[in-house]
C-alpha cells in the first residue's frame, strides 16, 4: 500500500467517530428538557376546598394525570365541603312523621321526635341539623324530616306541658291544655294582620324554661309573649283580674325596659276589654293590672323574662284569667271565649308593633316572697319522642 491511500483510509476513520459522540450527547438533552416540562395538555383542578362543579368529583383523594414521557403526576382533589360543619341560626321543626336523630350527623340513628317539635338551631352539618332539645340535650337531626324556620315577627310561649300541666281548675281543665289552645289561635289572629307568629311549644310536651327562649332568641322576633293562666287570687273584683308582666332588673337594658312595659300595658287593655264582654264571678289578685316583679338577685324574679332579657329580646308574661275560679273556668271551656283571649293578645300585640300607644294599667306590685312553682329545668324531663 502506498503512502497516499494510507492517508486516506485514516481520514475516513476519524470521521465516522467524531458523529456517533455528538448524536449521543444530544439525544440525553432532549429527554431531559422533556421530562421537566408540564405534561400537554394536563390543567390545574383547582385551590384546595374548591368543589368541582362541571363534573362529577371521584371519591378518591386524589387524581392521576400522565406525564409526556408516561410518568404520572399526582395532585390533591378538592375535600368535600357539604361535610363540614357550618354556623347556623333558626329554629328546626319536625315534620308530619317526626325527625330522626344521632348523635353526631350521619352517625346511628338512636330516635325519632315527635311530629311538629320546635327546636333552636346552631349548626348544620351535610344534611343534619344541631339542636338544642326541648329537655336542653344537644343532638343532631336529619333536616330532610322537616324545616328551618329563619326568622319570626312573634314568638309565642304557651307555658308549661306533658307531665307540667300547671294550675289545674276545679273541674279538670289544665293550664297546659288551655294555653296552647290560646296559643294557636293567636297566631291565627296575628297570621290575619299579616305578622308571623310562632309557638316555642308546639305541643303536648314537657320543655325547659331555657328550651323555650332558646326558640325564641334564635328567631330574632320583635316581641316574645309567654302566655298563662292564673291560680290563687286574694279574692273577688269587679271585672277580668287579668295580669301582665313587664321586664325589669338590673339585666335589662332601660330602652328593652321601656319597650318590655309598652306591650305588657297593651296587652293588659286588649285582653281586660275582651273578657269584659263575659259575665263571670271575676277574681284577682289586689293588684291585677300591669306589672313587675324584681327577684332577691335584683333581676326579674321570673325566668321566662330574665333569660330573654339576657338573650336581648323584648318579652311579657301573661295570666289571661284565673283557671281555678269556677266561674272563669267554665267559660275558658269555650272556644268563643278562648279566641276572645286570643284575639286581646293579637291586638295588643299589633297595636305595639304599629303604634306609640303607650298602654295602660300599670300598677306597683305588692311585695312577695312565695317561691315559684316548680318544673321548668332539666330534672326528670323527657324529650318528645315517638
Amino acid at each position: 500500500m502506498n503512502l497516499r491511500v494510507l492517508f486516506l483510509i485514516l481520514a475516513l476513520a476519524a470521521t465516522a467517530c467524531s458523529d456517533g459522540g455528538k448524536s449521543s450527547k444530544e439525544t440525553a438533552s432532549e429527554s431531559t428538557t422533556t421530562s421537566g416540562a408540564p405534561a400537554p395538555g394536563s390543567t390545574e383542578t383547582g385551590p384546595p376546598g374548591t368543589e368541582a362543579t362541571a363534573a362529577p368529583v371521584a371519591p378518591a383523594s386524589s387524581t392521576t394525570v400522565p406525564g409526556a414521557a408516561g410518568a404520572p403526576t399526582t395532585t390533591a382533589g378538592p375535600p368535600p365541603t357539604s361535610d363540614q360543619r357550618v354556623a347556623a341560626s333558626g329554629v328546626f321543626v319536625t315534620g308530619e312523621k317526626g325527625a330522626a336523630m344521632a348523635s353526631q350527623p350521619g352517625g346511628p340513628v338512636t330516635g325519632r321526635f315527635q311530629a311538629g317539635v320546635a327546636m333552636a338551631v346552631d349548626a348544620t352539618q351535610g344534611g343534619w341539623a344541631h339542636v338544642l332539645t326541648p329537655c336542653e340535650n344537644r343532638l343532631w337531626v336529619r333536616t330532610a324530616d322537616g324545616h328551618i324556620t329563619k326568622t319570626a315577627d312573634i314568638v309565642l310561649d304557651p307555658g308549661h306541658g306533658g307531665p307540667e300541666p300547671g294550675a289545674v281548675g276545679p273541674g279538670g281543665l289544665a293550664e297546659r291544655e288551655l294555653n296552647l289552645a290560646v296559643a294557636r289561635m293567636t297566631v291565627d289572629a296575628l297570621a290575619t294582620e299579616g305578622v308571623i307568629a310562632v309557638l316555642a311549644r308546639t305541643g303536648d310536651y314537657r320543655q325547659t324554661l331555657a328550651s323555650r327562649v332558646a326558640v325564641a332568641t334564635a328567631l330574632e322576633p320583635k316581641a316574645f309573649v309567654s302566655l298563662h293562666h292564673n291560680a290563687a287570687p286574694d279574692g273577688s273584683w269587679a271585672g277580668p283580674g287579668s295580669e301582665t308582666y313587664y321586664q325589669t332588673g338590673k339585666s335589662v337594658p332601660p330602652a328593652k325596659a321601656a319597650e318590655s312595659k309598652r306591650l305588657a300595658g297593651l296587652i293588659y287593655e286588649e285582653v281586660v276589654k275582651a273578657l269584659s264582654a263575659f259575665s263571670a264571678d271575676w277574681v284577682a289578685d289586689r293588684d291585677a293590672g300591669a306589672k313587675y316583679r324584681l327577684g332577691d338577685s335584683g333581676d326579674d324574679y321570673y325566668g321566662i323574662l330574665r333569660r330573654s332579657a339576657v338573650g336581648g329580646v323584648v318579652a311579657t308574661l301573661i295570666e289571661l284569667a284565673f283557671i281555678s275560679n269556677p266561674s272563669e273556668e267554665a267559660l275558658l271551656k269555650r272556644d268563643d271565649v278562648r279566641r276572645a283571649e286570643a284575639g286581646g293578645v293579637a291586638r295588643g300585640i299589633i297595636r305595639w308593633l304599629r303604634t306609640p300607644d303607650p298602654g295602660s294599667g300599670f300598677v306597683v306590685p305588692y311585695p312577695r316572697t312565695e317561691p315559684a312553682g316548680g318544673g321548668g329545668g332539666t330534672t326528670g324531663c323527657v324529650d318528645p319522642l315517638m
